[in-house]
């Protein structure tokens, strides 16, 4: 087992530059999703360990120890922990996958663009910004971009790396601090990410590391004044129990939420291609990804033959341990998630959908005492059934079928969710007329989830509010300042007397 620095038996808080163990002194398991063993014990933080990392966050942002540093020294600090990530490159992998349960490959591939992106923004706060405005003599007039403050980030557990470094590298760029929670299940990487931040002299009091439950942890850092915004990656129904929390602070609010994101296979699409991206934005993660494209909608002239060779080849996908070489998907995170994809696909049924690949836990050639569930379709499924409409997040994907494109764009923005989506098809035109009519955020036309730093990551309608990544995600933590300059100082005389 790979060891933490300071100690794999209880991971500790980091809060104004020191390890601390809750005050409280409670611990939670976590657990490896592949074996059901506990790997470690967190600390569990309290009400009063949030606002001990606020008011560090707080003060260390009003003694200007970062924000008012320039943004050439901030960049060489991103750049110092990039290099860290890529040093620890092999220990971050094994520690993501014994957290997360994901193969080492798709680990691997995490840690590397985890590295990039502190990089990229690294570049992107040394390039010009603000704005200057002509206007009437003797102003100058300008717009500068300012730091927010304190930000509370709080992320889900099926990047814990990934999705950890996307909120922190922008709002370090921008020259805030940061209150910082990792999912409960997955908080080990994360640890060793402040680490690194230690390792590199961050400052005390910027980048501050707080445990424990959401309606707990989570909750202190929306609703506390100190706190400027609050961004937050995970399930729809907490972002808006956060959305209203912050409102009664005015909070600025980011959410990423959730997605049922429709993947639309055309008749003229280069067929073994659409398969092959169909699997891959499915089973990819085991499922467990807010952009999975979790329904397929297939052009009614092809769709027996794209199910038979799509069952075909799911039934084929290695499941098993993320650190095993063969390993092609890996397990859910924890037993209650196991839980609720194995009901979702009981209800499927229930609600007249057939199973045809899949539908059950692995328990066997030494399996079962993981998270392991069979790669799942479900056919026969129609628009009004919960399978198609709300997220299982899990190796489950309803098939359906669609006579036309007209038919295919109504079917595909029939959710409340608008996060992504993907249209395959070898008529250029239409795909890109089909892909700019779908309601959502990000969308490939003849692939399937690549993504990259430089764009923006977000959704439409219940899938969330602002964006993450590119020059957007930089901008969602910084305050817009309109500055105003008299070159005439002399009275303006608009009174007489």
């Amino acid at each position: 087992m790979v060891e933490l620095k300071n100690s794999v038996i209880n991971l500790k808080m980091y809060i104004n530059g020191e390890w601390k163990e809750a005050k409280g002194g409670e611990t939670r398991p976590v657990y490896n999703p592949a074996t059901g063993e506990v790997i470690t014990y967190a600390s569990e933080g309290s009400v009063a360990d949030a606002r001990a990392a606020i008011f560090a966050s707080r003060n260390a942002f009003e003694a200007g120890v970062w924000s008012d540093i320039s943004a050439q020294e901030r960049a060489s600090y991103l750049l110092k922990i990039a290099d860290k990530i890529d040093e620890y490159a092999d220990e971050l992998t094994q520690l993501e996958t014994m957290d997360n349960g994901k193969p080492l490959r798709e680990a691997g591939f995490d840690v590397a663009d985890a590295a990039s992106c502190f990089r990229y923004y690294a570049g992107l706060i040394r390039n010009p910004d603000g704005q200057t405005y002509h206007v009437a003599d003797p102003m100058q007039a300008m717009v500068v971009r300012e730091p927010i403050g304190v930000c509370g980030l709080i992320v889900p557990w099926n990047y814990p790396l990934l999705m950890s470094v996307w909120k922190i590298a922008p709002a370090l760029a921008a020259g805030n601090t940061i209150v910082f929670k990792p999912s409960e299940l997955t908080p080990v990487t994360p640890t060793k990410l402040f680490e690194i931040f230690e390792e590199v002299g961050l400052p005390k009091g910027v980048a501050n590391m707080v445990m424990g439950a959401g309606p707990v942890v989570g909750h202190e850092i929306a609703s506390h004044p100190e706190v400027d915004m609050v961004s937050f990656t995970g399930g729809t129904k907490t972002g808006k129990h956060i959305m209203k929390t912050a409102a009664d602070t005015m909070k600025k609010v980011s959410l990423e939420l959730g997605g049922k994101s429709p993947n639309i296979i055309f008749a003229d699409a280069d067929f073994e291609t659409a398969v092959d991206y169909a699997l891959f934005g499915i089973y990819a993660g085991s499922g467990q990804v807010c952009s999975a494209g979790s329904r397929i909608l297939v052009e009614e002239s092809i769709y027996d033959k794209f199910v038979e060779r799509f069952v075909e080849r799911a039934k084929n996908i290695q499941v098993g341990p993320g650190d095993h070489p063969k390993t092609e998907m890996g397990p859910l995170v924890s037993k209650q998630h196991l839980e609720k994809v194995l009901h979702y696909i009981e209800l499927g049924q229930k609600e007249g959908a057939t199973v045809a690949c899949g539908g059950n836990r692995i328990v066997d050639n030494g399996l079962e005492n993981g998270y392991f569930v069979q790669p799942t379709v479900l056919v026969d499924v129609k628009q009004e059934m919960r399978i198609v409409q709300e997220e299982i997040f899990g190796p489950v994907v309803v098939i359906q079928r669609f006579k036309d494109e007209e038919e295919a764009i109504k079917l595909a923005n029939g959710t409340v969710y608008g996060l992504a989506g993907g249209v395959f098809t070898n008529d250029g035109a239409k795909g890109l007329r089909v892909v700019k009519k779908l309601r959502s955020g990000i969308t490939w036309v003849n692939s399937y989830h690549p993504t990259y730093n430089e764009a923006p990551w977000g959704g439409y309608k219940q899938s969330g509010i602002g964006r993450s990544l590119g020059t957007f995600g930089l901008e969602e933590f910084q305050e817009i300042k309109q500055i105003n300059v008299n070159l005439q100082v002399e009275p303006i005389g608009w009174f007489s007397n």
